[in-house]
This record gives structure tokens, sequence and C-alpha cells, in this order.
């Protein structure tokens, strides 16, 4: 069962929800509907009775049965009407509804002919208005009441449980076992395939609703991405050039003479919030205008071991340590400047993670099933359960003082080349870019350790 099926299931299965104290506007409608169409066929079918099974005669026993009946369904149509209005029981009413209409349609069934009457396609209507209204749970309500009652009256009129109609003739029904068992199976499988049918159809297309619903909402969401990406580029080129003037500035003032070690300790402060920013530009860059990948023989572990030493230089290089622990060499077809960003978002990704005396550690292994993994894992708090789905969506994070960027460019360059990348870790937390067999031209067995 796929994931909408199951939503969809859910959906039948628990009462509709409410916005402000009251219910959503489509069940409402739905039982509304429901209830219209239960008077218009009673109505229509109270005519069809009296002008063809009574002959215009009006004053007899099938006409107060026939008039009884649908006088009691207008009654109970009222009541449901009154629960629409209050809000109230909506769900209750409508499966109470699918059984009194039954039990109307049994009464027609009754002064009809019985088993073989026509008027039994009644209970099929009744089992296809219960799929509009309450997906595949209404339209089986639907068929079992139909069947219980349908039966019922069928065994009460043979056993003389129930009298015959006196103004109807007696050849017009069927009297013994043996003649009424081909009519009530084959109107029995009717029934059930009609609920069969009208069930799956509704649950079909309360699916195809959820899925067009959630399209609606993806778009949306791009869209709203899309603005921001475009925001985010037009700032990024601003932001750049006097960024670039301030790290020179910065750099200078650091050579000249004079300045105290405090004076230093600023101008290193500033100088790593500029380059933090700096990386923070190229991100947005990046995730705005992405380019293909140009794919060429690169050696990842040794690509992956120099992003370990300049992240050692680098940012919290001193108070977290970064560690490589991996293959010599791992040979793959892939753009060594995107791979290269790939690591060292998610070194970066995994130092900000950190607290201070913490490790990260590198490494790039050989999987059983020819795959290479390059993984990069910290002892931070972990990523929660309710966040692996989004952590890698442009502008989400888990953090206060995080952009949500870095890991969704990640994600963009392993699609672009056709890896794989996984999320795991409950103490800290594990990433790992799975690149597949046939990107894989050749890896030495022989670990680096540092």
């Amino acid at each position: 069962m796929t994931e909408a099926d199951r939503a969809a299931e859910a959906s039948e299965s628990r009462p509709p929800s409410t916005r402000g104290g009251r219910p959503e506007l489509g069940f409402s409608g739905r039982l509304a509907r429901l209830i219209a169409l239960r008077l218009f066929v009673l109505t229509l079918f109270l005519g069809f009775v009296t002008l063809v099974y009574m002959r215009g005669q009006t004053g007899g026993y099938s006409s107060l049965v026939a008039f009884a009946t649908v006088a009691v369904a207008y009654a109970l149509s009222a009541v449901y009407a009154a629960f629409l209005r209050s809000g109230q029981f909506l769900r209750e009413v409508a499966y109470a509804q699918l059984v009194t209409d039954q039990l109307s349609w049994t009464a027609i069934v009754f002064v009809t002919g019985g088993v073989t009457s026509g008027a039994t396609s009644l209970y099929g209507l009744t089992c296809i208005a219960g799929a509009v209204a309450l997906g595949r749970r209404g339209a089986f309500t639907g068929l079992g009441a139909a069947l219980v009652c349908y039966v019922g009256i069928t065994a009460a009129l043979i056993e003389g449980l129930v009298p015959l109609p006196p103004d109807q003739r007696s050849d017009l029904y069927v009297m013994t076992w043996s003649e009424a068992a081909y009519p009530m199976l084959a109107n029995s499988l009717g029934l059930t395939l009609v609920a069969s049918m009208a069930g799956y159809l509704a649950h079909r297309l309360r699916v195809a609703g959820g899925d067009l619903a959630l399209a609606e909402a993806r778009a949306q969401e791009a869209e709203r991405l899309a603005l921001l990406g475009r925001l985010a580029a037009g700032l990024a080129h601003e932001i750049r050039n006097p960024l670039g003037g301030i790290a020179g500035s910065i750099e200078l003032l650091r050579s000249s003479e004079g300045l105290t070690e405090e004076d230093r300790r600023l101008c290193e402060i500033v100088q790593r919030e500029a380059a933090r920013l700096n990386d923070l530009v190229g991100d947005m860059l990046d995730l705005s205008k992405p380019r293909d990948p140009q794919p060429e023989d690169v050696d990842i572990a040794q690509l992956a071991r120099d992003v370990v030493a300049l992240a050692s230089r680098s940012g919290r290089g001193e108070d977290v340590r970064v560690r490589y622990d991996g293959l010599q060499t791992a040979r793959v077809m892939a753009d060594a400047s995107q791979i290269r960003q790939v690591v060292w978002n998610l070194v970066r990704n995994a130092v900000q993670s950190s607290s201070a005396g913490d490790e990260v550690l590198v490494g790039v292994t050989a999987l059983p099933t020819g795959e290479l993994a390059i993984a990069v894992a910290d002892r931070g708090p972990g990523i929660p359960a309710e966040a692996r789905k989004r952590i890698f969506d442009a502008f989400f994070t888990t953090r206060s003082h995080g952009t949500g960027v870095g890991l969704a460019v990640v994600k963009r360059i392993v699609d672009a080349h056709g890896f794989r990348i996984e999320v795991a870790g409950r103490q800290g937390a594990t990433f790992r870019v799975l690149v597949p067999q046939t990107s894989v031209v050749k890896s030495r067995a022989e670990p680096v350790l540092g």
C-alpha cells in the first residue's frame, strides 16, 4: 500500500476535520446532497409505485405502506438536517442515514414483489451514495445493511412471518426457497459488485485528490523557494564585493606593526566571520545557479584529506579536531570541484554542530556492494527524527544560527551526479554519500589514518 493509499484510508476512518469548531464544507456538502438525493428518489418512487403497482389507487394497504415509508423518511431527513445545521455527530448521522435508507427501500421492495422486485436496485443506489459520502466504509456499510434487509424480508415472506400485501397479486411473489434462491443470489452478487466498484472508485478519487493537493502544496513551496533563491542570488552578488574589501583590509591591518595581542585577536575574529559569510554567499550562488557536473577521474580520498587539512586550519579547527580515517586512494568519475564542495559543506556542518573538544571523522570506505562511501560523522546533538525528511530542504535548519543552505547544495550536487546521500545517528550525526559501482574507477584498500 502506498503512502497516498494509507493517507486516504486514514481519512476515511477519522471524523471530519473542523475549522473554528465547525466541520469542513466538503463533508457537510456531501451529506446535504445525500439527504436531498434520498428525498428525491423516495418521492419519485412513491409516484412510480402509485401509478404502476397500485394502478392509481391510493387507499389500499400497499399505498398506506408506501406513504408511511415516505413520511417517515421525510421526518428522518428533517432530523438529519438539524444535525447537519448544528455540525455535530455528522459521521454517525451519515451511517444512520445509510441504514434507514436501506430499510426504506425494503418497505418498497415488500409492496412491489419481494425478492423479484425491481426496486432492489435502490439498495445499490444507497451503496453508491455511501461511497460518495464516506468512502469505502460507507459503501460496505450500505451493502451490509442491504443484504440484511433484503434477505430478511425474503425470509419473512417465505416463512409467513409477514403476510403478503392483500391488495397485490400473489403470483408476483416467490414463496419457496428453491424459487427464491436464484434471484436472491443474483441480486446479492450484483449489489456486492456495485458496492465494491463504488468503494474502489471513491477511494481512488480521494487518493488522487490528496496527491493533487500535495502537488499544489509542493508547487507553491517551490515557487516560494525560487523567489527566495533569486533574492538570495541578488543579495549575494551585492555582498561579495564589499566583503572582499573587508577581508583584504583586515589582512593588511593584521600585517601592520604596533598591534597588540588583543587587536590581532579581534582581527582574526573579523577575518574568520568574513570567511564564514563568504562561504554562505557561495552556497547561495551555488543553490540559485546550479551547474551541471563535468565528470573526470578524481581521487576522492585525496580530495577528502585536502578538505580535512583545510578545515583544521580554519574556522573552529583549533577547538574541534577534524580527522581523516579511510582509503588511501579512491578514484571515481565525478566533478572534482563540486565533490570538494560537498565534502567541505558536510565537514563545515559537522564542525558547527560540535562542541569544543569534540572530533569530526571523515572517511572514504569501500562497501561490499562495490560502492564507495564518503562519510562525515560528528558527536553533536544529532538530528531529530522528525527533521530528517526535511534536512536537505533549502532554508530549513535545526540550528538557531544556521541558514539551511549548505545541505541543500550538497543534496543538489549529489543528485546531479546520480549518487545517493544518507543521514543517520541519534548521538551525533553521520552523513554518507554513496558512489555507485558504475562511477568507481578504482580504490586502494590500505587505510590512511590521521
